[in-house]
């Protein structure tokens, strides 16, 4: 019972807490005005429902368009594909609207199989994504990654590992010799050993590796994002609420500062008053600069 209840205030912590998250009617409801759709996309060859992607490409769309990995939080643990695009709707709007593509995919959960299998999935959607870059109309060697809390970590270790080429993170023969142009990390962790759950198995942390991260140190470096930096990894840019009781805002510092030291172009910025995740990191301010960004290194 103990255990039980353990693990239930770890999800609940951990877990982006959306009430009510977004359908995939509510997410295309507010999509820019003849925004071409493919949905549920089977992107490993197989059934499972947390292999599905899909692809949102601008209205009138043609030749080779830059591409947007969205990657959804929830504490590796919970949500789907529309769960961060329910409050970042006018972010994902602008992404439309200024002729870059995005493609929000799912994964399997920690609960359902330990790291790497969580990383391998997303890999593998985004090796899905090149090798079909053609048949969607898109630009395979312009491809950037923006994710949300666990989908900021994701976001952040394929960014930093992709060039690294570690033989684990991947199926059998589908890594894709490529470099991302670009990251947004939405205030995801990069070192499992400084969350608060480092000492518990049955912490979101502690199942996404099969172990308590403080007592298996050899582990939780293999699965942080930050073990992985070097001077050929794409610029980041990163977004922390300064009042995050979840994900302490040290770890985007953290990660920042590890960037700068490789010499890895990269901003951070502390969102005043903000909290976890929410509507406040759609504001206008950080849409106009993710979009500059996106632009920038993508264009």
């Amino acid at each position: 019972m103990k255990k039980l209840l353990t693990l239930i205030i770890a999800m609940a912590s951990f877990t982006i807490a959306i009430a009510q998250p977004p359908g995939r009617s509510q997410v295309e409801a507010r999509l820019p005005k003849g925004t071409i759709i493919h949905s549920n996309i089977p992107y490993n060859n197989d059934t499972l429902k947390k292999h599905l992607l899909d692809i949102y490409l601008p209205a009138g769309a043609k030749g080779k368009i830059p591409l947007v990995v969205f990657i959804h939080g929830g504490g590796w643990i919970s949500n789907d594909k529309y769960a961060d695009m329910g409050y970042m709707y006018n972010t994902v709007a602008a992404i439309l609207n200024n002729g870059m593509a995005l493609a929000s995919i799912d994964y399997r959960f920690a609960t359902d199989a330990v790291f790497p299998a969580i990383l391998q999935d997303c890999n593998k959607a985004v090796s899905f994504l090149y090798e079909n870059a053609r048949k969607y109309g898109l630009d395979k060697n312009s491809i950037a990654l923006m994710g949300f809390s666990a989908g900021g970590y994701l976001a952040s270790l394929m960014g930093t590992s992709q060039n690294n080429k570690v033989s684990s993170f991947y199926f059998s023969n589908t890594y894709r010799p490529f470099q991302y142009k670009a990251a947004v990390d939405f205030y995801g962790p990069v070192d499992l050993v400084l969350l608060p759950g480092n000492e518990d198995e049955k912490s979101p942390e502690g199942l996404l590796i099969g172990a308590a991260p403080l007592y298996k140190p050899d582990l939780a470096k293999a699965a942080s994002p930050i073990t992985y930096i070097d001077k050929n990894d794409p610029p980041f840019l990163i977004y922390h609420g300064e009042k995050d009781n979840i994900v302490s805002n040290k770890q985007s510092k953290l990660f920042s500062a590890w960037l700068t030291y490789h010499g890895v172009k990269n901003e951070l910025t502390l969102v005043k008053d903000a909290p976890h995740f929410g509507t406040m990191y759609d504001a206008e301010e950080i849409r106009n600069k993710v979009i500059a960004f996106l632009i920038q290194h993508l264009k």
